[in-house]
């Protein structure tokens, strides 16, 4: 009886967490999302609305929120990476993007996933970013043009996606984006600026030859805004800002121990 009490009392302080998670972000990120929310619901309406458009919705709401947190250190990206990627990958193969879906599934399984298992992440992130050296410049250039390379040939001889190179690009800078942001260095920033780009051009190519929805052009164009943003509000770059992040997170914490500890008091005396 007891462990079935402390589960449920850990669930709750879990999802307090994630609450938590989306409160505290630079004022900027939010008026983005409602920018961006905006702009979503005003394509989806004015267009034959299909279940892929609200796929598609959905996916790019959730993914804009999951950008928002990562340039806000939140760990909540990784629920949010996997909610969006899952509608993105109905986007990708409908359109026959298909190094979009490897994309998506390679953001799952290299930052969604291990943010949610990782306690680097899930505590106090912003204490522990980092920046590139010399050595780590290289490796992060040369993976890049390596798997662009290949990705891009191997897309074109097997599939019959009509973007292949343009497809390899935004899979190479994003697969690479992604890998560097969980290793938490803000260098990443330079590699999403350039995706953003890279999706744009990838979907604007997509809406015009008939095969996606104008909403991925604006979603990327949405991420891309967000990125810039970065260098300037996010704990990522603004010093001030992340100490006010590491503060809030340290207290939060230290509330959030001080509360279990009293649950786990009165549970025990209540036997």
């Amino acid at each position: 009886m007891v462990n079935n009490v402390e589960g449920v009392a850990l669930m709750v302080n879990y999802f307090k967490f994630l609450g938590h998670q989306l409160k505290g972000w630079p004022q900027q990120n939010y008026y983005l999302f409602y920018f961006s929310l905006g702009c979503q619901i005003m394509t989806l309406v004015s267009t034959k609305i299909t279940p892929l458009t609200i796929i598609t919705f959905i996916g790019t709401t959730l993914g804009v929120l999951c950008v928002l947190a990562i340039n806000a250190a939140k760990s909540i990206n990784g629920w949010l990476g996997i909610l969006s990627a899952i509608c993105f990958i109905i986007t990708g193969f409908a359109a026959k993007n298909y190094l979009s879906i490897g994309e998506q599934l390679a953001y799952v399984v290299t930052l969604d996933i291990p943010v949610l298992l990782s306690a680097s992440w899930n505590v106090n992130m912003a204490s522990k970013i980092r920046k590139f050296t010399g050595k780590t410049w290289v490796i992060a250039l040369v993976s890049t043009a390596i798997v662009y390379v290949v990705s891009g040939y191997l897309i074109g001889a097997f599939t019959d996606d009509p973007r292949p190179w343009v497809d390899a690009i935004s899979f190479a800078i994003c697969l690479t984006a992604g890998v560097i942001c969980f290793m938490r260095f803000n260098n990443q920033y330079i590699w999403w600026v350039a995706s953003g780009v890279a999706q744009m051009v990838l979907w604007f190519i997509s809406f015009r030859q008939g095969s996606a929805t104008l909403a991925m052009f604006i979603n990327s164009s949405v991420y891309l805004i967000n990125d810039v943003l970065a260098f300037t509000v996010s704990p990522w770059y603004n010093k001030k800002i992340r100490a006010k992040v590491i503060a809030e997170e340290t207290e939060y914490a230290a509330k959030l121990s001080t509360t279990s500890k009293h649950t786990s008091g009165l549970q025990h005396s209540s036997i």
